[in-house]
């Protein structure tokens, strides 16, 4: 094999596509990873760096492009991530998501050409986020918001977002121009100096009601008042602003202190004709149109009745569970954030919903102590973060002999994990979903049916 050194210059051809959007080009036999690259392209490459097993390139020319490539695309888009598929023409970004979930399938879980069905679209492909988490930095001496470049806490300085509704872009450019005008200093993650960490916006995809949210190192908030008021008066819609203080050092968003600066400490939206209330921390589909989507694939998948008896694990504010409760005997939801539980009762409450039961703690505690009370689900809906479920939830869940386990999926790498350790102990998977919550970016959403073998 050749031996590669930065700036060496090669044609190639680009062969696949990660499933964070580079292309991948061999030389030799060696891969190298191509930012803005699609396959079936033919570039002139330069070598930016190099490992014992792959490197990167760069493209310095394209002798041949895809035909499904997007050429009007922001490069910051690639770059931050923002749309690390923006290049791709959005029918083959269903086609690749569809091929990803199938290959992890394959690999991890043993499913040769298992029929995985083809990638439901988006409602919109972009402009449909309805949550914004903006970092806020010094650049060049200026305060700026906008989105790091891709694995680096270097700030990119961004106005129009692409991906997010055009009204909380619009909301995030006052909130800048306003710490601007008032001398709010940025935070320095290096130093762990100054104020201002990050601008949250969350707003109502039925309601426009919106909630803005100020992630700050510390509680004193110099002229509050006054950008309280600016922003308000400039936006009526704002039904809520918030401020949380986040002191630590590491790289989480929220922290464990929280105030209420002007109105609510929630926001009210809809989905599927049930009315919910939002608090900062709770988690909500960021795409409700296509969350929609999802949610009615995993009750059809569900097939529920009423004398089902349902446990929705991992329930947020209960946005699946109640969608469904008035078909089926009772719902129980559990969640490890208390603010989302409290959410998930006061919408049982605001939607007249009486046959549901939310508590707090995790999911697989919980689980196990349902079973001390006898409680027999015929149906499990489990809609897990980023790394699955943990092991014990699986045995536990498995012990319930529950007809049907309905896994809504944001990882497909950790749900094929998960296929395996559930078909060991007795469930076989019936049907697999994708659904593309993230139109424009590498994440796709699965939702799967599994049910228990009979004998």
């Amino acid at each position: 094999m050749m031996k590669f050194k930065k700036n060496d210059r090669f044609e190639a051809e680009v062969i696949d596509l990660t499933h964070e959007g580079s292309g991948v080009v061999k030389v030799d036999g060696y891969p190298f990873f191509v930012e803005n690259a699609l396959p079936g392209e033919k570039i002139d490459m330069r070598v930016l760096k190099t490992g014992k097993k792959f490197g990167f390139g760069k493209v310095e020319s394209y002798i041949e492009t895809s035909p499904h490539r997007v050429t009007d695309i922001n490069l910051d888009y690639l770059r931050t991530g923002i749309a690390d598929f923006g290049h791709l023409k959005y029918a083959e970004q269903l086609t690749f998501k569809r091929k990803q979930v199938s290959e992890l399938l394959r690999k991890t879980a043993g499913k040769v050409d298992f029929p995985v069905l083809d990638t439901l679209k988006s409602p919109k492909e972009t402009h449909y986020r309805n949550k914004a988490s903006i970092p806020v930095r010094t650049v060049n001496g200026v305060l700026e918001t906008g989105f790091f470049r891709k694995q680096s806490h270097s700030l990119v300085p961004v106005e129009d977002f692409y991906i997010q509704q055009p009204e909380i872009d619009s909301i995030v450019l006052a909130v800048r121009d306003l710490l601007r005008n008032y001398g709010i200093k940025a935070y320095n993650e290096v130093e762990n100096t100054g104020f201002m960490r990050n601008i949250v916006v969350r707003r109502g995809y039925a309601s426009s009601e919106v909630m803005v949210i100020f992630v700050t190192r510390k509680a004193a908030f110099f002229k509050k008042d006054d950008i309280v008021k600016a922003l308000t008066a400039q936006f009526p819609e704002i039904k809520s602003i918030m401020q949380t203080v986040n002191s630590s050092t590491g790289n989480a968003i929220f922290g464990p202190e929280w105030h209420t600066l002007y109105g609510q400490d929630y926001i009210t939206d809809s989905m599927l004709g049930k009315q919910y209330q939002i608090s900062g921390p709770s988690f909500y589909q960021v795409n409700t149109a296509a969350a929609e989507l999802l949610y009615q694939t995993a009750i059809k998948f569900a097939d529920l009745t009423k004398d089902d008896i349902v446990i929705d694990a991992y329930s947020g504010i209960g946005t699946i569970g109640l969608s469904f409760a008035d078909q089926v005997k009772h719902v129980y939801g559990v969640e490890v954030i208390d603010a989302a539980v409290e959410n998930a009762r006061k919408n049982a409450t605001l939607n007249g919903i009486t046959n549901a039961t939310y508590v707090t703690g995790k999911a697989e505690e919980v689980m196990a102590d349902w079973l001390r009370q006898d409680i027999k689900p015929n149906v499990i809906l489990v809609d897990p973060p980023r790394k699955g479920l943990d092991e014990a939830f699986i045995e536990a869940a498995a012990s319930t002999k529950a007809r049907s386990i309905v896994y809504i999926s944001c990882n497909a790498a950790t749900f094929a994990r998960d296929v395996t350790r559930f078909e060991a102990l007795g469930y076989h998977l019936d049907k697999v979903q994708p659904v593309d919550l993230f139109p424009q970016t590498h994440h796709v959403e699965t939702v799967a049916l599994m049910t228990r073998k009979k004998g």
